[in-house]
């Protein structure tokens, strides 16, 4: 009796065994899966926030520090050898900085990447550019560049594979002026399709990637004259420049003139470059990646995280410091006269 009923109980157990190991092998598949989109999640993040080889290159500038209100301190914030060892760039356009790489020779082919100044990231896709092979310069591009594609040009870091960020200042500046002017003119990129337009203004072209490369004026004479005259009314100076703008007609945005016989004509616009502010740079220094205290930056506007209206802007503050030391200047010289 015992073994008749003990039969009908084994029997389902053992039926049952394969149904129950189902859900569990289901479970390790979905289980490995997330396991697996998990370590792939943790790759990508991984890989997004290892620095890239191009981050953090630009020598980039500290904020001037002008701390005294005493006309007659001599510790007014202001390099003591600001007439004979620095040089000044005004006026630094408004833009973002950036790193501007070309990798190959053929300036009709997209041979020249921005890379962004902290992060290293593409700003956009590559370009053709007139920039030879294996050249790095430190860039500004303009705030309106989809309007005249102006990328302003700061400094030279290579040229043609050659290290020019080991070079004193001045003659960094002068090569970058002297080798831009040698470089030909780029044309504007043909328009293949609408999108390039401005939706306000339907007629008006659009730049899909810079192609004029200007060099942003600098000054070797900084005593506090020339500072006074002429480097400071700069720095708070829009600076007109002409580009080459195709100008279209109604027509020529519906129309992929991309391989026509006959392009948009092209017209020298005046164009405004607006200013952000002034840039000192110790004379005899090296290129310094990174933040460094060879370069010292003089904006426009006051430098706070909430504007104040009575803040008085750095710029101000500097032009007020350097005729606080031609006044010293002055009297002291007549002191020397009197005495004598």
């Amino acid at each position: 009796m015992l073994g008749s009923e003990l039969q009908p109980i084994t029997a389902p157990s053992v039926a049952s065994s394969p149904t129950s190991e189902q859900p569990k092998k289901k479970n390790k598949r979905k289980r490995k899966t997330r396991l697996k989109n998990q370590d792939q999640q943790q790759q990508q993040t991984k890989k997004h926030d290892e620095p890239n080889e191009w981050a953090d290159k630009c020598m980039y500038a500290e904020l001037l520090e002008m701390n005294s209100d005493d006309p007659w301190t001599t510790t007014d914030g202001l390099p003591d050898d600001l007439e004979t060892g620095w040089v000044a760039v005004a006026p630094v356009p408004v833009g973002k900085r950036c790193l501007a790489i070309s990798h190959n020779s053929n300036g009709t082919a997209p041979n020249t990447m921005l890379r962004s100044r902290a992060l290293g990231k593409p700003l956009m896709a590559r370009f053709p550019s007139s920039l030879p092979p294996n050249t790095v310069v430190d860039c500004i591009l303009d705030c309106n560049w989809r309007d005249n594609g102006i990328l302003h040009v700061l400094d030279v870091v290579k040229w043609k594979g050659q290290d020019i960020g080991d070079c004193e200042t001045a003659f960094r500046f002068w090569w970058r002026d002297t080798r831009l002017a040698e470089l030909p003119i780029s044309p504007p990129p043909a328009l293949t399709s609408p999108r390039h337009q401005s939706d306000h203004a339907p007629s008006r072209y659009r730049f899909s990637y810079p192609t004029t490369l200007l060099p942003i004026p600098y000054y070797q004479n900084t005593s506090l004259d020339s500072l006074s005259a002429v480097v400071l009314p700069l720095a708070r100076s829009s600076r007109s420049v002409t580009v080459d703008v195709p100008v279209l007609a109604p027509a020529d945005i519906s129309m992929d003139i991309d391989g026509a016989a006959e392009g948009p004509s092209i017209d020298h616009l005046p164009i405004n470059v607006y200013p952000d502010g002034m840039l000192l740079y110790v004379s005899e220094a090296s290129y310094d990646s990174g933040t460094s205290p060879l370069s010292s930056w003089v904006p426009i506007k006051p430098f706070t995280p909430v504007p104040s209206l009575n803040a008085e802007a750095p710029l101000d503050k500097f032009q007020r410091l350097v005729h606080q030391r031609m006044e010293r200047k002055t009297a002291a010289v007549s002191i020397e006269v009197e005495m004598s």
